[in-house]
């Protein structure tokens, strides 16, 4: 599941029309969870949805709205876990499309445990990041919990002692672009937003 609805106040726009190198991000996580071999992509929307279908490449993905965008990443989470159709899915990998460091290898990693009763997280120098693993049976529990802009911390909080760490440093850059100076170092820019009337 690739979170990619928000309005990007600190980067100028929505993060889900990033481009590096004229290629739209959202693309780019799509095709890292491909090679992964992850099986249904569901993409949420939120900001500038529409701007983001005619500029993205989204056949290879299940699109999700979520018309909540702005209460925070609690509610994209919910309607993510929501848009996967698949009842043969026994575990959501999760991520945010502000990740260009992302790789396959990354995912596949924490991937490796497709079980309805795990919790994994990406670490990068100890600490707790993207992707995420997150099992069929947690999943009510995370959409009720999940909230504004901490998302599925306070589940994972909660949960803490069954969490599986494994750690993606060597295969994977972690960061998020969240300032322009990020959107800089990654050769990170998005496109101007048009205004409907």
């Amino acid at each position: 599941m690739i979170i990619a609805a928000g309005g990007g106040r600190r980067i100028g726009g929505p993060e889900a029309l990033l481009h590096q190198g004229g290629k739209p991000l959202v693309d780019q996580m799509i095709d890292t969870l491909t090679e992964a071999g992850c099986g249904q992509i569901v993409v949420v929307l939120g900001a500038a949805a529409d701007q983001v279908r005619e500029t993205a490449d989204l056949s290879r993905a299940t699109v999700v709205v979520n018309r909540a965008w702005g209460t925070g990443v609690g509610s994209s989470i919910r309607a993510g876990l929501a848009g996967i159709d698949d009842d043969r899915v026994e575990a959501a990998v999760v991520l945010p499309v502000d990740m260009p460091g992302l790789t396959a290898e990354a995912v596949r990693r924490v991937a490796a445990l497709p079980f309805p009763d795990v919790l994994v997280c990406a670490t990068y120098n100890g600490l707790r990041g993207y992707p995420m693993l997150f099992g069929r049976r947690h999943w009510p529990g995370i959409a009720t919990l999940a909230s504004a802009d901490v998302g599925a911390r306070p589940y994972l909080l909660a949960h803490k002692d069954h969490i599986v760490d494994i750690a993606c440093d060597s295969v994977a850059d972690g960061s998020r672009v969240d300032t322009p100076e990020l959107m800089a170092l990654y050769g990170l820019s998005v496109p101007e937003q048009r205004v409907g009337v």
